[in-house]
């Protein structure tokens, strides 16, 4: 059931927040190329004028095909954990230390099986970024799985797949456990549980961009890469993006895009988790 919980908020989450994560892309890969246009709103302005607004939504069924695999895993895995741990404490709540080591194992599991749809994700909502002859033209989220291992090999699907479980460990775990632990903080002062759990996840999200954000900046350059004319990718690795993205961009460049992120991750966040809060009280452990 913590499954079903899990992967059911995300899918609905993503559904509302699709647009800022397509237009948090387009800042990442605009400022690879050296572009000084990186404000949100001129980004979102631009694509509505030349390619329609639809174009935000660029992506869904990837974007969902990944949350069913990804939040599934990584809140299914971490409720498990803390179902476990209550019952065998006698309904104690788990410690901060044993919330942040189911946080890093749900999350580092859930990436790694999601990351072909994340690949996936990536490389369609960049693809608008490419000159013509470059682009990739996907025409839904199975036929880039099947062109990507058909084309590149199988194991391209988890291209990227170390930046991206990092940034899923940053994120689980400067997500969840600061809601859990905040929710404990604010009980005395909120009463009401879902109001509790706003403000719980838009602190929590906060925590989340800021230690998640280099690493997603990165997994989006690995993912996305293409084989250049020399026969050459543009990065040998995760580090070798790190010290590239540096030297190029800028090392606050890692953090480009910050304020578009926290606003893709914090209504995420609100909507998945106090969804997930809900969802668990009417049916989980039932």
């Amino acid at each position: 059931m913590n499954f079903l919980i899990g992967g059911a908020s995300g899918m609905i989450a993503t559904c509302v927040i699709q647009p800022i994560d397509y237009i948090k892309v387009q800042i990442q890969v605009r400022s690879e190329m050296g572009s000084k246009n990186l404000n949100p709103f001129s980004i979102a302005k631009e694509i509505g004028a030349k390619e329609g607004y639809g174009t935000l939504y660029k992506g869904l069924d990837s974007a969902l095909l990944r949350q069913a695999v990804y939040t599934s895993a990584r809140l299914g895995i971490f409720y498990n954990i803390q179902d476990w741990l209550k019952k065998s404490k006698n309904g104690k709540p788990p410690s901060i230390f044993e919330n942040a080591c189911a946080s890093l194992v749900a999350g580092a599991i859930g990436s790694f099986v999601g990351n072909p749809a994340d690949l996936a994700l990536i490389r369609m909502q960049s693809d608008a970024s490419l000159p013509a002859n470059e682009r990739r033209n996907y025409k839904h989220v199975f036929d880039a799985l099947i062109r990507t291992v058909r084309e590149e090999g199988l194991f391209t699907l988890w291209r990227g797949s170390f930046p991206t479980v990092c940034r899923a460990m940053a994120m689980n775990f400067s997500l969840l456990v600061p809601f859990e632990e905040t929710k404990k903080l604010l009980s005395p002062y909120i009463k009401d549980n879902r109001s509790r759990s706003i403000a719980a996840s838009m602190i929590a999200g906060v925590c989340a961009s800021f230690l998640a954000l280099p690493f997603d900046n990165v997994k989006t350059k690995l993912q996305k890469m293409k084989v250049g004319a020399d026969g050459q990718l543009p990065y040998k690795g995760v580090w070798d993006c790190f010290m590239k993205t540096s030297q190029k961009e800028g090392a606050l460049k890692l953090w480009v895009g910050l304020n578009t992120f926290y606003v893709r991750v914090a209504p995420h966040a609100v909507i998945s988790l106090v969804l997930n809060d809900y969802f668990r009280s009417h049916f989980a452990n039932k």
